[in-house]
C-alpha cells in the first residue's frame, strides 16, 4: 500500500504528536501532510520529527500563519481539500480542530484518528479565555458557528473510518457526527520494571501538562501551596507568569522539559496532579502510571476509564482548590503499590496501539474492496 499522514499542524508537542509519532513508526516511508510546521515554536522536540518527509499546504505561506493560525483556521479545511491524495490506497489523518481530517482520499481509504471533536465549537473549555473579551466571543461564536457546519460535513462526506482515543472521544463522535467509532488507546511508553522507585524515594508532587485555562495548573499550585507541599511544575503556556506570581516557596516552576526528564520526574513523583476539564483522554496520567506514580485527577473525560480509583490513583469532583486539596489529603492517608500501578498502565503500551490500528486497517482495507 501506498501510505500518507495527515496531521492538524506542527508547532506544539504534545499527546497528538506523539500518536503521530507511533504512527510514522508504523509507516515510515509515509509522507506526513500538515497545515504548517514552526519548528522554532516546537524548540527541543522539533528533534522528533528530523529526517521526515514533512509536505505543508498552501496555509504554511499565508503571512504571519504561524501566529494567526487559530482566527485563520477558517481557510484550513479548504487547503486539506486542495491537497492532491489519488495516488495513496491508505490516508491516516490525525485531527483534532483544524480539519486535517478535510483531505478527500478519492482512490483509497481515509481512516480518522480522532483526537477529539474541536473543542472550542462543541462548548468545552480551551487553552485561553476567549469569551472573557466581547469582541473575541462575539467573533469567535459567529466564527465557531461556520466552522462548526464545516467539520460536520467534512466528518460526514470525507472520512470512510473513524478512530476514537477513549470512549469519551467515541461519545462526542456520535454525538456530533452522527457516526460510529472503534476506540484505539494512545501508545504510552511504559519503561521496564527496574526503573521503578519505592514510595520512600518519592519526595514531590508533579504537574506536567500545557499552563492553560482548561488544564487548572492553578488548582495545582494554589492547592500545594495552602498544603505546603513540594511541587514540580513541568509544561509551558499563556498562564506561566501568573503561575509564577502565586507560586510560593515549595513550588518549582521547570518550564519545558526533555523526554528524559520527564521520565525522571514521574519516577520521582510522589503522585501526579492532573485538574484538567473534560480531557479528551489524557495521556498524562497513564504516562506517570507507567513509572508506578499514582494520578490525583478531576472526575471528568478521558481519565474515568484509565484511572482506578483507590488502586491507581484518585479522584476530586469539583474544579476547586479545596476539593483538590481534600483529594491529596485522603491520598496522604492511603498506600499504593507502583508495581500495580505500572502493571496497569502497561495495558496501554505500544503494541497494544500497533495492533488496535493494524485491525482498524485491515478490516478498512477489505471493507473498500467489497
Amino acid at each position: 500500500m501506498k501510505v500518507a499522514l495527515v496531521h492538524d499542524y506542527l508547532r506544539e508537542f504534545g499527546g497528538a504528536e506523539r500518536v503521530l509519532m507511533a504512527l510514522h513508526e508504523m509507516y515510515p516511508d509515509a509522507p506526513v501532510y500538515t497545515a504548517f510546521y514552526d519548528t522554532a515554536a516546537m524548540g527541543i522536540h522539533a528533534g522528533h520529527f528530523k529526517g521526515w518527509d514533512i509536505r505543508e499546504t498552501w496555509l504554511a505561506r499565508v503571512p504571519l500563519i504561524k501566529k494567526l493560525y487559530s482566527p485563520l483556521r477558517f481557510l484550513a479545511s479548504k487547503a486539506f481539500a486542495d491537497l492532491d491524495l489519488s495516488g495513496y490506497d491508505l490516508v491516516i489523518s490525525s485531527s483534532n480542530a483544524y480539519f486535517a481530517k478535510a483531505v478527500k482520499v478519492p482512490n483509497g481509504v481515509h481512516i480518522c484518528y480522532c483526537h477529539t471533536p474541536p473543542r472550542a465549537m462543541y462548548g468545552y473549555s480551551v487553552m485561553g479565555d476567549w469569551r472573557r473579551n466581547p469582541i473575541t466571543r462575539f467573533g469567535g461564536t459567529l466564527l465557531n458557528h461556520f466552522l462548526r457546519v464545516i467539520d460536520v460535513k467534512v466528518s460526514r462526506e470525507n472520512v470512510d473510518v473513524f478512530i476514537a482515543n477513549s470512549k469519551e472521544t467515541a461519545r462526542r463522535i456520535k454525538k456530533f457526527y452522527k457516526r460510529q467509532s472503534i476506540v484505539v488507546h494512545p501508545p504510552i511508553d511504559v519503561p521496564t520494571k527496574s526503573k521503578l522507585k519505592s514510595v520512600a524515594d518519592r519526595h514531590y508532587y508533579l504537574y506536567a501538562s500545557r499552563l492553560t485555562l482548561s488544564k487548572h495548573p492553578e488548582l495545582a499550585v494554589t492547592a500545594c501551596n495552602q498544603l505546603g507541599l513540594p511541587l514540580k511544575v513541568v509544561g509551558l503556556g499563556k498562564m506561566d507568569t501568573t503561575l509564577k506570581e502565586i507560586a510560593g516557596p515549595t513550588i518549582e516552576m521547570l518550564s519545558d522539559v526533555s523526554d528524559q526528564e520527564l521520565a525522571d520526574l514521574y519516577a520521582g513523583a510522589k503522585a501526579l496532579l492532573y485538574p484538567s476539564e473534560d480531557e479528551d483522554f489524557g495521556m498524562v496520567p497513564v504516562e506517570a502510571m507507567g513509572y508506578g506514580t499514582p494520578a490525583i485527577a478531576h472526575r471528568s473525560g478521558g481519565p474515568i476509564e484509565t484511572i482506578v480509583e483507590g488502586e491507581t490513583g484518585l479522584f476530586f469532583d469539583e474544579l476547586s482548590v479545596e476539593s483538590l486539596k481534600k483529594a491529596i489529603q485522603k491520598f496522604q492517608e492511603q498506600p499504593f503499590s507502583p508495581e500495580k500501578i505500572a502493571a496497569h498502565a502497561a495495558r496501554f503500551n505500544k503494541p497494544a496501539f500497533r495492533r488496535g490500528i493494524s485491525k482498524v486497517i485491515r478490516e478498512a482495507s477489505l471493507l473498500s474492496k467489497n
